[in-house]
């Protein structure tokens, strides 16, 4: 979607959402991934609104998104090649890089943390905001904290009537959302922290994404670590998260029709409605309280479509959804990790 012509209109309410994040206003807009909730990332109070229009807890960091020509040595301490390398890669993109936080950016956008996580969004309106933003800065240097366009914890925003929903409780006059088309990637932007190379800590990622680890690998040289108890912590990184209102269960397919067709796990007429998404037409599709969903087998297609299909069958009444599993392959680990967290939100400790 880089490089589509903007209208006059366009230019005008991007201009007017830009104002409005420079008074510490919030914006929620689009990207590549999802629609993020954005607000000014120099502006505890605008911060602080983004936390509390979530219901955020203070401690569980933001990013800040930048424009393409943003000076990162501006957000970052310090910007080592790894970091260099991997924007040249994949900036613009959706790919969050997590540096050293220059101190004199606040705090709050971080949770407390030292560090700070920055990603370049491809969305040709997100870019445009951005530089738009930027304008109105004295030096130039204008990045938006933005985290999905959400309540914590529950489903990403892949449309704009996806947003409105979810905040009912705030006017326009509160809260501008800027319209741009359903989300391409779907999914959340992959996180790989380089913040503590100094340390002698390589790369980590910390959040799978569209970005794949193979990928980074093929850029540093090195595969991405695991996320280790020293690591940072980020957006999305509770075992609980991406969950939608009714219960999620994550099931291999011999699981999921037994549970369906019969065995001591069987969804009785009793239980309500029940959604079943599964890969392939089911052997048997009569079931009278089931109905069949069937998705893509595409890991990029899949993802593009998951929120979007989750909200929509949280629309419809049903008492219990039924996820088939992906396969456990390294093309699925983004999708596998937004859907293991949803199920665990259902999973009593």
């Amino acid at each position: 979607m880089t490089g589509t012509p903007l209208s006059s209109d366009t230019g005008a309410m991007l201009r007017l959402a830009a104002q409005r994040l420079a008074a510490g206003e919030l914006v929620a807009f689009p990207t590549e991934t999802v629609y993020g909730l954005g607000g000014d990332a120099e502006n505890p109070a605008a911060i602080a609104s983004i936390y509390a229009a979530k219901g955020r807890p203070a401690n569980h960091p933001v990013i800040v998104h930048v424009a393409p020509e943003a000076d990162i040595t501006y957000w970052a301490e310090s910007v080592p090649p790894q970091a260099r390398a991997l924007m040249q890669a994949f900036w613009p993109g959706p790919l969050t890089l997590i540096l050293p936080r220059a101190r004199h950016i606040p705090a709050a956008v971080s949770g407390g943390q030292s560090s700070v996580g920055l990603r370049c969004p491809s969305h040709p309106i997100a870019q445009a905001l951005l530089r738009e933003f930027a304008l109105l800065k004295p030096n130039g240097q204008g990045g938006v904290a933005a985290p999905s366009a959400n309540k914590f914890g529950q489903v990403s925003p892949t449309h704009a009537s996806h947003v409105r929903a979810e905040f009912p409780e705030l006017s326009d006059a509160e809260l501008m959302i800027l319209e741009g088309g359903p989300a391409q990637v779907g999914i959340e932007s992959t996180i790989v922290d380089l913040s503590r190379l100094d340390s002698g800590i390589g790369p980590v990622l910390l959040r799978p994404g569209h970005v794949t680890s193979a990928q980074i690998a093929a850029v540093l040289g090195v595969e991405p670590g695991r996320p280790d108890v020293a690591a940072p912590q980020v957006s999305g990184s509770l075992k609980a998260h991406y969950a939608p209102h009714t219960p999620l269960s994550l099931l291999p397919l011999e699981e999921l029709l037994l549970t369906v067709f019969g065995d001591v796990t069987h969804v009785s007429s009793s239980a309500g409605r029940v959604a079943a998404v599964v890969f392939n037409e089911p052997p048997c599709p009569a079931s009278g309280n089931v109905d069949w969903h069937v998705c893509a087998s595409d890991p990029d297609v899949y993802a593009r479509d998951l929120y979007a299909l989750l909200r929509h069958l949280d629309q419809q009444g049903y008492s219990r959804i039924l996820l088939e599993q992906p396969p456990r392959t390294p093309a699925w680990q983004a999708v596998n990790d937004r859907i293991g967290r949803a199920a665990a939100a259902f999973i009593s400790s």
